[in-house]
């Protein structure tokens, strides 16, 4: 450790000088980083980070981080721009905008899990307006055992150093006659006292403690979690099973957790404190298998499957969000959060990168400050700290003392607080909402408390010193947007307010750090040059690097021809041989028509021979196009996306994508490896997916088309995407199918039969003639058919083609996609009412096929148009084929 430069009367100023010059410079900052320390970001320096993204501080020293992050401009632009260019409605109705803000919400939900390294399987995001109420949901649903004369019951521990909103919550317990039970951190210490849970003991305990202090920026063991649940470790002897809140609010604003080896039952955040946008929002993140336990008194709006108005009967919505989040949350708010997960990825690369920088700072600080002394040799601050500030692991980015005079005696907060401010240095100065550590580290008596009390000390006030004896101190934090500058600064302002007895007072900057003394003033000489605080806040400047390089963009050979064995016609090319009557034979059943949709919502590519596989048709819906936020945009949002051709080429292997106006570009078939693959969760129809992005040329391809921005995303074939529907007998599939990125099964069939018996219904309507074909391709069916009586195919329970076996799951409930002519992009509602008409005010048009791997021998196969379709009725065997062709088939 580099040793202070000395403050002795017989020290020249010029020694002086250049003693301090020499500490405060960025090459003794860079020399003196300790392991587990790293100044700064790959590919931007710290200081470009603030002009780019924090140029509205302008000559501010922000060192509040804990008190809240600053959001970078970036964020909120993206956000501005999202629901600007989106309509996100309620998300509980039922409309389009509302499925969107639905939508969006749930993706965000899997970026908080990924942000943690968890999954949806073992916990449930649930929204709250911050981690205060995330505690406050805690104490009120935590199956409590009261306390009697035969039971001593459930037990409420919590740390002393935690946080106000975490001591409150023994106001809930107490109104249930459990008792609370203070441990401090010492107490915490022990490994060989152990309780041995008795047998058959299940009474639920809570134990409350936070991952980092607030206070002092203490990391408490993480290991602590595992070893209460399991009984190695115990806050007091009591038998029963352990469940533990681990407090992350503050944690989680600088350093990575991983829920995936830290267990916790319980984790409450606030969104502020990572991104400082939006504020108001936090989260408690719960086990799923604890939160079967939870036990929840009031219901709201949303929460609800259903409940009686005039009898107390309510049964709650299985979803564990849902059950918990009363009324509307914040939408526009989480919507927000995605792009602070955004922002904070490629402004930082991630939050191991954030730990490693904010310790930087605070350990350099911190090296400093605790040796600064006074030319008698008092300590210039006094520092509550538990750690020496050598490890990352143990300590965060808060430092926390207070300023002291040449005599040892406390200078208050409140005038520090005011100095700073001469400096523009933001900090933070009191108790910090944390009693117990306050208590802890200044010594302040509980009785003491109270004698404050009623000296008319409460907290939040001015009041910093009461018989000498301090009532708070001052904080300072560092976030990830700190730079070296900003603890400069810092220190600069405590050397230049403070050591006037070591023959410097004021310091003007150079390069490398201090490099003039302005001479101390007289003795009791208390004016202030205003002149000189401009000298004390200039900072030294890094130079920004930047890199660029002009990354080369393959274009792929593109053969238009149709691939030889695999027969395809493009959709203007059927509708000139669309035939509009029945077939002749009325028994036989054929298959009229093929079409796989590659691209989810986009144009439909023909074929007359297509090989099956185990997700449906080969390369069907594989793809799709997303927005900002990863959320799926379908053509109720985009109509336009109809207009987009996608045409498979397997044997260039390659997918070309074609539209009026634009160049053909093409995507190849083959998969990325899995370490090239920019993996993200997404949803389709309420199912999570697993999806990779295909790229930014393909991205600025449809950004350009749609003119919104927007990207092409592929679902990742290591992702298994089960179907959990189940047919119209409730019962579910008979074998876990995999689905690819359609919205409820494998397959859709329609009848042409029926498509022309709808036609002459809606004609009726409203009074144009509609071309067969065209009808047709709005329904978006996989498989077209015609039978010798219109809607035949709402009888079917299974049907084979050749040696492929599918089973019915059901009718397709329509949506308002099929208003879409899908030639044009243009819309009529006339025609969703038309089919509401037309079946008996019902929507529903086709049915449902997954294919049957019990009855099939093996696949990949082939599906062919002219192939027969034998078909099983509800209840009964019928074909529409002879009996010797049943038999065969």
């Amino acid at each position: 450790m580099i040793q202070p430069p000395s403050c002795s009367a017989s020290a020249s100023p010029r020694a002086a000088m250049e003693a301090w010059g020499q500490r405060l410079s960025f090459a003794s900052f860079q020399s003196g980083l300790p392991a587990g320390a790293a100044y700064g970001y790959d590919g931007q320096s710290p200081q470009g980070l603030r002009g780019s993204e924090f140029a509205r501080l302008g000559g501010i020293t922000y060192l509040d981080h804990a008190g809240t992050a600053i959001f970078p401009q970036s964020l909120l632009k993206a956000f501005t721009d999202d629901i600007s260019e989106n309509v996100y409605g309620n998300p509980h109705s039922k409309n389009i905008s509302s499925k969107l803000t639905y939508d969006t919400i749930e993706h965000v939900r899997y970026r908080i899990l990924q942000h943690f390294n968890t999954t949806v399987e073992d916990y449930t995001v649930i929204f709250t307006s911050g981690s205060t109420t995330a505690l406050k949901l805690v104490a009120e649903t935590f199956p409590w055992i009261p306390e009697t004369p035969e039971d001593p019951g459930s037990q409420f521990c919590y740390l002393t150093d935690s946080h106000t909103s975490v001591v409150g919550m023994r106001g809930i317990t107490a109104a249930v006659n459990v008792p609370f039970v203070p441990v401090k951190p010492k107490e915490m210490s022990w490994t060989n006292d152990i309780v041995v849970e008795e047998k058959g003991s299940i009474t639920p305990h809570l134990f409350c403690y936070p991952a980092q202090s607030n206070f002092s920026g203490t990391k408490y063991p993480l290991d602590w979690i595992e070893k209460i649940k399991s009984g190695k470790l115990s806050p007091i002897k009591v038998c029963g099973k352990w469940f533990v809140l681990l407090d992350a609010a503050s944690y989680v604003s600088t350093s990575p957790l991983d829920l995936s080896i830290c267990l916790a039952d319980f984790v409450p955040l606030s969104f502020y404190k990572i991104f400082g946008f939006p504020t108001g929002l936090g989260a408690l993140i719960v086990k799923n298998d604890v939160a079967s336990c939870l036990r929840k008194a009031y219901f709201g709006g949303g929460t609800a499957a259903a409940y009686l108005a005039e009898e107390d009967f309510y049964l709650p919505k299985q979803s564990v969000a849902e059950r918990f989040e009363d009324g509307t949350i914040s939408f526009l708010d989480i919507i927000a959060l995605k792009h602070g997960f955004d922002a904070l990825e490629r402004l930082t690369g991630g939050m191991e990168n954030i730990k490693q920088h904010t310790f930087a700072l605070a350990h350099y600080t911190y090296t400093i400050l605790s040796t600064l002394k006074y030319a008698n040799g008092a300590p210039v601050v006094h520092i509550y700290s538990d750690t020496d500030f050598s490890s990352a692991d143990t300590q965060g980015p808060i430092i926390n003392f207070n300023v002291l005079d040449e005599n040892g005696e406390t200078i208050g907060y409140s005038q520090v607080d005011k100095l700073a401010g001469l400096y523009n240095i933001h900090m933070r100065t009191g108790c910090f909402c944390n009693t117990g550590a306050c208590q802890q580290h200044l010594g302040i008596s509980s009785d003491d408390i109270k004698k404050n009390l009623k000296a008319g000390h409460v907290c939040g006030d001015d009041i910093d010193v009461i018989d000498g004896c301090p009532t708070g101190s001052v904080r300072i934090s560092f976030g990830y947007m700190s730079t070296f500058e900003d603890a400069q600064a810092f220190l600069k302002f405590i050397i230049a307010t403070r050591l006037s007895g070591c023959t410097m007072v004021k310091v003007t900057s150079s390069r490398d750090g201090i490099s003039e003394f302005v001479a101390p003033p007289k003795e009791n000489d208390h004016t202030y040059d205003d002149r000189s605080t401009n000298k004390v806040l200039h900072e030294r400047t890094i130079e920004d690097s930047h890199l660029s390089a002009n990354a080369a963009s393959v274009i792929m050979p593109i053969n238009l021809q149709p691939t030889r064995g695999h027969v395809e016609r493009t959709v203007p090319d059927v509708l000139g041989n669309s035939v509009e009557t029945l077939p002749s034979d009325g028994r036989t059943v054929v298959i009229t028509n093929i079409y796989l949709y590659p691209i989810k919502s986009c144009a439909a590519f023909e074929v007359t021979t297509w090989p099956v596989v185990n997700q449906g048709l080969l390369y069907d819906r594989n793809w799709m196009v997303a927005n900002q936020n990863g959320v799926c945009i379908t053509q109720k949002q985009e109509p336009r996306l109809c207009l987009v051709q996608p045409i498979i080429n397997l044997e260039q292997n390659v997918m070309i994508i074609k539209a009026e106006g634009m160049d053909p570009i093409s995507v190849s078939l083959e998969e990325k490896s899995g370490s090239q693959n920019e993996i993200c969760q997404s949803k389709v129809c309420s199912h999570r997916v697993q999806t990779y992005d295909c790229g930014r040329r393909v991205a600025d391809w449809f950004s350009e088309f749609l003119g919104r921005q927007c990207r092409l995303i592929r679902q990742n074939s290591d992702f298994k995407r089960n179907a959990n529907k189940k047919d119209e007998k409730g019962e579910a599939s008979a074998v876990a199918a995999s689905l690819s990125l359609v919205n409820a099964a494998q397959y859709l069939l329609i009848n042409r039969t029926s498509v022309l018996t709808l036609r002459d219904h809606i004609i009726e309507i409203i009074g144009d003639s509609l071309i067969l074909q065209d009808l047709i391709h709005r329904f978006r069916a996989n498989i077209v058919i015609s039978t010798n009586e219109p809607f035949e195919e709402d009888l079917w329970e299974e049907i084979s083609i050749g040696s492929l076996h599918f089973k019915v799951m059901g009718p397709c409930h329509r949506c308002l996609v099929i208003c879409i002519d899908q030639q044009t992009g243009q819309g009529n509602k006339d025609f969703f009412q038309g089919l509401a008409a037309t079946r008996d005010r019902k929507t529903n048009f086709g049915i449902y096929l997954m294919n049957d791997p019990a009855k099939q021998s093996s696949l990949p196969d082939t599906l062919s148009v002219g192939s027969q379709l034998l078909a099983v009725m509800k209840g009964s065997i019928v074909s529409s084929a002879s009996a010797k062709e049943q038999n065969s088939g």
